[in-house]
């Protein structure tokens, strides 16, 4: 015959250690509780999503890519520019203004295309196109662009 179990001492144990799980509170927080985007109210602390944001870009992305980038923040400008002094000043010369604002449109659409192109996060989907290839086309399609916009001005 085997030796019976103890089973009330095995169920105390088992009572003991499932109240420990639930009663143990950490005293320090943790690593993830303080990167944690919530705040005591349980509402989202948008400057910490965009500081984790802008510290993965500034860490995971090329510095080609983050060139890119910069110009196509120029071109906003420009064309913001563009419109501000549109609305303010007039468009008295219609074609240089409306000229002059489809080149910036048209570039920032030429340098997003350079930009997925040249990622390193999509080279699956351009797996024939290298870098270079990708830059050239930029540069031919920036002089047909920039072409047409100043013939249109006249």
């Amino acid at each position: 015959m085997a030796p019976k179990k103890n089973t009330a001492a095995s169920t105390t144990a088992a009572a003991a250690t499932s109240t420990e799980k639930q009663t143990v509170t950490p005293t320090a927080p943790s690593a993830a509780a303080k990167r944690s985007p919530t705040t005591k109210s349980g509402a989202t602390s948008w400057d910490v999503v965009f500081q984790n944001i802008y510290t993965h870009y500034l860490k995971e992305t090329t510095q080609r890519t983050k060139l890119i980038d910069v110009f196509l923040a120029f071109l906003v400008v420009v064309g913001a520019l563009q419109f501000a002094y549109c609305v303010l000043a007039g468009n008295y010369p219609f074609n240089a203004f409306l000229s002059g604002f489809s080149a910036t449109v048209g570039q920032f659409v030429l340098a997003i295309s350079l930009r997925i192109q040249t990622a390193t996060t999509d080279k699956n989907e351009f797996p024939s196109v290298s870098p270079e290839r990708a830059f050239a086309d930029f540069i031919v399609c920036s002089l047909i662009l920039h072409f047409f916009c100043i013939n249109f001005i006249n």
